[in-house]
């Protein structure tokens, strides 16, 4: 039986990626074997805005981590007295929201949240999704049909209905922000997924496995998930940004975390009302979603980029 001929081989194969990184100096005409996501690591760190969405991304996550213990204020302790200070305080360094709180430490805990509704959902519709979309992608037939069309009825919603619509079925709270935003995902990714499956189902090594007497869930897992899954991923990345985004949404609605817990999301609600007093103080919330968002966008363009191999 001939060795199946994974994304891995294609990039150890008479150095495809090596005539692509001669153009970037004598020193990389050639690299030495590293395998597949050894290559794509590589041209990942040379590529300085990847790594500066990446920098960014380690710091908001490194805050997140260690915030309980870096805030240099309670950030659930309030004073009506020193309310809406402007930021450049002697006290405050980013000023404080309508109920004299300190802004820095509920934006560093606040990290904490929005980041943990925005991956996780993702996560998890990664999984799902996947095994969907390998499934139909595999088997076609009427198993294709039938889930495929049933994944189609969720793309009838626009994301950001469908979102609020579960939110607002299933109630307020950090779990069932979780679940509609995750049944918002799993059809993207599965779509996706059978697409990149279908591609690959009629390959020579699948074929070849066949007849070797592997079963069909053994092709899935081993031939099959090898090669399909770095597309998956790197489409899952890219909508990390969007999941942030619809959290923050929900939570500014009403239907995401519940007050006083700090999330990035709630605070731009409780502070609207602020904006003519102190805009700056009321807009940097939303400063800190948008850069965040950015951050994931370009790491996952990166990303993108660097797995692709031009033969």
């Amino acid at each position: 039986m001939t060795a199946p001929v994974t994304a891995a081989s294609i990039a150890l194969d008479g150095g495809v990626l090596a005539a692509e990184d001669a153009a970037h100096g004598p020193e990389a005409a050639f690299v030495p074997s590293r395998g597949f996501w050894g290559h794509v690591g590589h041209r990942l760190v040379r590529d300085p805005v990847a790594m500066g969405a990446g920098a960014v991304i380690l710091l908001v996550v490194l805050i997140a981590l260690l915030s309980p213990w870096i805030t240099p204020m309670d950030p659930y302790k309030g004073s009506m007295l020193r309310r809406l200070k402007h930021v450049g305080d002697a006290t405050y360094w980013l000023g404080s929201d309508e109920l004299g709180r300190d802004m820095i430490s509920r934006l560093m805990l606040g990290s904490r949240l929005s980041l943990f509704i925005g991956v996780t959902p993702v996560l998890i519709a990664f999984v799902i999704g996947s095994g969907i979309g390998i499934l139909a992608g595999y088997v076609g037939g009427w198993t294709n049909t039938i889930l495929m069309r049933t994944i189609d009825v969720f793309f009838a919603f626009p994301s950001v209905l469908l979102a609020i619509a579960l939110s607002g079925a299933l109630g307020a709270g950090i779990f069932n922000s979780i679940v509609s935003l995750t049944c918002v995902f799993v059809p993207q990714i599965a779509r996706v997924a059978e697409s990149v499956t279908t591609g690959i189902r009629r390959r020579d090594y699948i074929d070849a496995a066949k007849l070797s007497g592997a079963s069909a869930l053994t092709i899935m897992r081993v031939q099959v998930l090898g090669n399909v899954v770095g597309p998956i991923f790197v489409y899952s990345t890219s909508l990390i940004s969007v999941s942030m985004i619809l959290a923050s949404g929900l939570s500014f609605l009403g239907l995401g975390v519940r007050p006083p817990e700090p999330e990035w999301g709630l605070m731009l609600n409780t502070l609207r009302t602020a904006i003519y007093v102190n805009p700056v103080v009321a807009a940097l919330p939303g400063v800190c979603i948008f850069l965040v968002s950015i951050a994931f966008n370009l790491f996952s363009d990166g990303l993108r980029a660097a797995m692709e191999i031009r033969q």
